[in-house]
């Protein structure tokens, strides 16, 4: 569903991969996820990553979508819970991550128009990390994360409990993010617009498909 720019009043953000692109980070998350399964399953950090990737397979073909991390992780055996905690304690955004003006500003101008949410299949503690360093602290009415409910994107009972939250119609949400099966899917079943952002370039757009504030 393509959004409406009279009809929104509300954006929700996906994080990781939507309001920053960083392969170079995306692989340790990888390689930390990774880290954990050896340890879980008692082999090397490589074969727990070959493991991983079949599984992440298998899943696709059996859902028809692709998986998440935490999806493939809780299918060998893993708890989101230790995953996260093992995120949280070996990660740093800091390390690979920089502010960028462009979205800063990007938000700053849509936070002054309507109220703007975080959604992430991240944590907490890496969540609020990651939005000190890209410089979006305080942009953000709420942030939801994988903390509220241990389960990952997408989560029926969260999103209704995130949309109860804004006091507003799902059509009247905009919701963005760089997976269409996890972040958008689900909302745009419910009968919110949607906007699939994967490059920067792509998310400094919203301003001009939203209409910029001057031309109100």
């Amino acid at each position: 569903m393509s959004p409406q720019p009279n009809r929104i009043r509300a954006i929700i953000f996906d994080l990781d991969g939507t309001l920053y692109v960083s392969p170079e980070f995306a692989a340790t998350i990888q390689n930390a996820a990774a880290g954990y399964i050896a340890g879980l399953k008692g082999i090397t950090p490589d074969q727990a990553s070959h493991l991983m990737l079949a599984t992440r397979r298998i899943l696709a073909e059996e859902s028809g979508e692709v998986p998440t991390l935490s999806a493939v992780s809780t299918r060998l055996g893993g708890d989101v819970r230790d995953l996260h905690l093992c995120f949280a304690e070996q990660l740093r955004p800091e390390a690979y991550l920089e502010r960028d003006e462009r979205v800063v500003a990007l938000l700053e101008g849509l936070a002054r128009r309507m109220p703007l949410y975080l959604f992430t299949n991240n944590n907490r503690i890496l969540t609020a990390r990651i939005i000190d360093v890209l410089g979006l602290k305080g942009l953000f009415r709420r942030t939801y994360a994988i903390d509220d409910s241990w389960k990952g994107k997408p989560d029926e009972d969260l999103l209704d409990r995130i949309l109860g939250d804004t006091g507003l119609k799902p059509t009247e949400v905009l919701f963005v993010g760089d997976r269409y099966d996890v972040d958008l899917r689900l909302p745009e079943q419910r009968g919110c617009p949607v906007y699939l952002s994967r490059t920067i370039e792509q998310l400094l757009r919203i301003e001009d498909i939203l209409g910029r504030a001057d031309s109100r």
